[in-house]
């Protein structure tokens, strides 16, 4: 009896520690406002960065973030060095082959920027014989290879920003990329002085995606549903709608 309660004693601590363990949160470690960035002493922020304070919140989890390069998030999730991916990334067959999703916490659209020239405008007409920068492993790479590779020169980029600064210095024509980032940087002084929003390419949700959401491994239900839960919660008490207002003139769900 004594080794039975022993035992009892011992599943209840180690279901309590693993019931209270803090979840990973894998952020890309490069700036990308309005969804997350750093601020003057290294801390992260951003709208991503508030919505998983309020998951956790709801939670009533401990959440820490890793930084991870776009590339590896997938990598580190399924290495287990994180438990989560939660930077923007959007939820396409292609990466359901892979990982599992949780329900989609923002809406994203896809769209190109260019210099100040007047020619607005994402059709093939305006985009032959251009060079187009995007970042490498997004969904942007992979419709532009679907739809504008015939007519359009892609240039790959490890990062948004580092697109940005070829456009900038004139080594390209376009950068393709999600919208909220690239109209960030139009907000901005180079911004406003250097390009000018082109438009957003038409749909096609079998790249794109059908929306933004969490990445956990294959198989981890239960923090999957935990998340959905955690996000539907927020959307009904109204925390997501007031966050939102710090960083949109819309709803990005």
């Amino acid at each position: 009896m004594k080794y039975l309660r022993t035992a009892l004693t011992l599943a209840a601590l180690c279901f309590a520690a693993s019931a209270h363990a803090e979840i990973r949160f894998g952020v890309v470690n490069e700036a990308y406002p309005p969804y997350t960035t750093k601020d003057a002493s290294g801390k992260p922020i951003g709208w991503e960065i508030d919505l998983m304070n309020a998951v956790c919140e709801e939670l009533k989890e401990k959440c820490t973030i890793v930084d991870v390069a776009w590339d590896g998030l997938i990598p580190a999730l399924e290495s287990k060095k994180i438990d989560v991916i939660w930077s923007s990334m959007s939820i396409t067959e292609e990466r359901k082959k892979r990982i599992d999703f949780t329900d989609k916490y923002y809406s994203a659209m896809a769209s190109m920027i260019g210099p100040k020239d007047g020619a607005v405008g994402v059709a093939a007409e305006q985009l032959k014989g251009k060079t187009i920068g995007i970042a490498v492993s997004t969904t942007q790479s992979a419709y532009f290879k679907k739809h504008f590779a015939k007519i359009a020169t892609e240039k790959s980029y490890g990062t948004v920003d580092e697109s940005l600064q070829d456009l900038v210095s004139g080594r390209i024509d376009y950068v393709f990329a999600d919208t909220g980032p690239l109209k960030e940087f139009l907000k901005t002084d180079l911004g406003q002085k250097c390009c000018e929003f082109k438009g957003t390419v038409d749909p096609d949700d079998a790249i794109l995606g059908e929306g933004v959401g969490g990445g956990v491994r294959k198989g981890d239900n239960e923090l999957k549903q935990k998340l959905n839960n955690a996000i539907k919660a927020i959307r009904a008490n109204g925390k997501y709608a007031e966050f939102n207002k710090k960083y949109f003139d819309y709803d990005p769900y």
